[in-house]
């Protein structure tokens, strides 16, 4: 459960940073198709995801040897579920705050993986 922890965090960060790259041309360009939307509902699926498990982990006593993994985790996750709640209801400005939250939590996600080995 361990290794599909860690194979599941590399898969997060190639999805995050993509993600947010498509979100971030698709601004510039002015619109947004459904390749883009669906690359960062990806991105959140795949931090909900990786949370489930490193609970799952954590639930089985198996603890990352840094504390502060569980809080770039979080926070990780928490950016990533921001925009739901602070960006504008409408407009391209929208995309613009899901993909920078989503590059975001893909560098904290980052620092996660590097205090979780």
């Amino acid at each position: 459960m361990v290794s599909f922890h860690e194979v599941l965090g590399v898969a997060l960060l190639v999805v995050c940073f993509g993600a947010a790259a498509l979100g971030f041309v698709a601004y510039r360009r002015g619109r947004a198709g459904g390749l883009v939307t669906q690359a960062l509902v990806l991105a959140q699926t795949a931090l909900i995801a990786q949370a489930a498990i490193g609970l799952l982990l954590l639930s089985d006593d198996r603890r990352a040897p840094d504390r502060l993994h569980y809080a770039y985790g979080a926070f990780a996750l928490g950016a990533v579920l921001a925009p739901w709640f602070y960006a504008p209801a409408v407009g391209p400005k929208r995309l613009l705050w899901f993909a920078g939250m989503t590059f975001l939590a893909g560098a904290l996600a980052v620092r996660a993986f590097m205090t979780g080995a």
